[in-house]
Parts: C-alpha cells; structure tokens; sequence
C-alpha cells in the first residue's frame, strides 16, 4: 500500500524523453554540479554527510543509497519527522538553521506553507526534463517532483455485479442504493482524507457541503486514518463495508501481498474519484552541503531511485522514462484527468475546509 501503509486494466504512460546532463568547470558557490546515476561526483563532495529530512513513509530499498555513496563519496543521514505535516512544521521552525540538507515528501498539499516559509533553495536538476510538465509545480524550481500517487475509491469488487453495479463517480456514493457502504478518512487526521475532501471540492465547488451532508445521510463511515480504515471497516481487513478511499495502486498491493497468491486483486478503483498527489523535494535553505545537496537531489531523479519507488512507496515515479513492474503495468489503472487543486487554494483554504466538514460530517 501507499508508503509504509501498504480484471487486468492498462496504465497510462507518459510520453517523455529524459535529457540527462552532467555539467563540470570551474566551481563557484552557484555552479551545479550535476550527478547521474552513471557519473562520478567531483572530489570537492566526496567524503561530506548529508541529511535528508523525510516523512514517517520514506522507504526504499536496502542499498539503494548506498549506491548513491558509491558514486558520489556522500554519505546520507534519514532524519524522519512525522508524516508530512509535521515534518512542514518542523522545517519551518527551523527555518534558515535546517535539520538537514534536502526534504523529500511535500506534497502538493503542503506545498505552499512550505514555500511561503522559504523553507527551499532554488535548484533546477538536468532530469526535470524528463518529468510531465503536469509534475512540475514551481516554476521557481524550489523544489523537484519525485513521485505521485493517486487517492481513490476503491471497492471489493464481489460485493457488486449481482443486481447492483460498482459506483463509477463521486455522485454515486451519495446514492441510497450504496448507502452504509463507503467508509473514509478524517481530513484533519489523514493524508488521503484530505485528498479525498479536496476531491470533492474540486468535483463540486460550492456545492460540496450539500455533497457531505448527503454522504452522512447515506451512513458514510469516518475513521482517523487510513489502517483503520483499510484494514478495520474495509471487507480486505474483515469489515463489513465494500467501499472504501484508498489508492490508485492499492490493486497491485492487494495482489504483492495476498497470502494466500492471488492472480488477479480483489478490488477495483473509480477513477473519477482520484486526487492526485505529487511529491517533492528540495533543498533546505541554510544548508553547509550546497553541492552534495545538489548530488542527492539528482540521484532522487535518476533511474536508479525513481525505478525504486513503485515496490516500496506505492507511488509512481515522476520520470517519464523510469521502468515500471509489471504488477503496476497489468493492474493499475490512472485516472485521465484527476483532481488537482492550487496549492496556493489549499493553502487559503485548508483550515476552513477541514473545521466546516468536521461541522457537517462529524458534528
């Protein structure tokens, strides 16, 4: 499942050319020094330490790092604050004397607290070339997308077909005929409740309210997070309830980890219901490792990270070219316009949002 949480259907792919460079000269404290996943780094970094600052999700592979040692000399430090949130609220209080060199994992619905915080140091990768422009948020290039991932529906999918059809969008979850099926996460609480609630917004502007009020209505079920969710009220952990906000990428999981082996997943996912996350990262402003931070930054972009991703953080690199496994190719299915909202609107509007649906749903 996605992060650390953890029938056969097409994925989109995106059509990009990654245009690697690597970029040497005389080094000055504004010069680059690009590394790829192929290069050597330039003796002046070889030898430093780096800190990067991540969220509570942060996994990859043992040795992925590593490798980033072996080309580099840069040796990496995990400095893990929290979930996302509280790890923007820690950098920023911290701001200008970080707790490290480079963040990963703030997400488009952090992004601007973070960015308003000057909590970064402007750095253009020569890889960002090869990430969909959609991905590529600043143009300030403050910060560098890395990975997303999609939060969605998803529904079990031997609940339905007899009489009664899977929902296909948003609408239809407020449909007495799926009434005391949908359970959801508390936005205030949870990462993909919070996506969900900006789906919503996004779906039915003004009129999302009246939306909720009538997903109460129908028995909607809330949670704190998403375990107690998937794994509490879902049918996939013994619950009841066969409709639940997940992931685009929950199919795949559902098969990586059914024991006993399952050759196709239980569930299936509506994607007119998907948020789409995207996740950054930067270099802190302050940092004494301006050009390792550079070097670190450049390997998140690189095949050998981005390619990592999949099978450990159930997200999707942000490289166009990066090779995905086949249990994300034979079951995933991307929605082909999902919600997005500003990060600037989420920013303005977060807490409002989240204290009036907390009116309506849970008061």
């Amino acid at each position: 499942m996605r992060r650390s949480h953890t029938t056969t259907v097409l994925i989109a792919a995106f059509v990009a050319v990654a245009v690697l460079a690597a970029g040497c000269g005389n080094e000055s404290p504004s010069t680059t020094v690009p590394i790829s996943a192929t290069t050597t780094s330039a003796p002046s970094i070889s030898g430093q330490t780096v800190t990067l600052v991540t969220h509570d999700s942060f996994w990859v592979s043992e040795g992925t790092l590593r490798e980033f040692t072996a080309e580099t000399g840069v040796e990496v430090v995990l400095q893990r604050l929290g979930d996302t949130g509280q790890m923007v609220a820690s950098a920023i209080l911290t701001a200008g004397d970080p707790l490290g060199d480079v963040m990963f994992g703030v997400d488009n619905t952090f992004l601007q607290r973070a960015l308003d915080a000057g909590l970064f140091e402007a750095y253009e990768p020569p890889a960002i070339s090869g990430v969909p422009a959609a991905l590529d948020l600043d143009p300030l290039h403050r910060v560098t997308p890395i990975d997303f991932g999609d939060v969605c529906v998803n529904y079990w999918i031997d609940r339905f077909g007899d009489g009664l059809a899977a929902p296909t969008s948003l609408s239809d979850l407020a449909d007495p005929a799926y009434a005391d099926m949908l359970v959801v996460q508390n936005p205030e609480t949870s990462s993909p409740g919070l996506a969900f609630l900006l789906a919503t917004i996004a779906e039915f502007g003004d009129g999302w309210e009246d939306y909720w009020s009538a997903l109460r209505r129908n028995g909607v079920v809330v949670t704190s997070g998403w375990e107690d969710a998937y794994y509490g009220e879902f049918v996939s952990g013994g619950g009841d309830r066969p409709i639940v906000v997940s992931y685009a990428s929950s199919p795949p999981a559902e098969v990586i980890y059914a024991d006993p082996p399952v050759d196709t997943p239980p569930t299936g996912v509506i994607t007119d219901t998907c948020f789409r996350q995207i996740e950054f990262a930067g270099i802190l402003a302050g940092t004494g490792h301006r050009d390792a931070a550079e070097a670190l930054v450049d390997f998140l972009l690189s095949p050998t990270f981005q390619e990592d991703i999949p099978l450990n953080m159930f997200v999707f690199p942000a490289l166009g070219t990066a090779a995905l496994p086949q249990t994300f190719v034979d079951f995933v299915r991307l929605p082909e316009d999902p919600h997005i909202l500003d990060p600037a609107d989420i920013e303005a509007n977060r807490n409002a949002w989240t204290e009036r649906w907390t009116e309506i749903v849970l008061r």
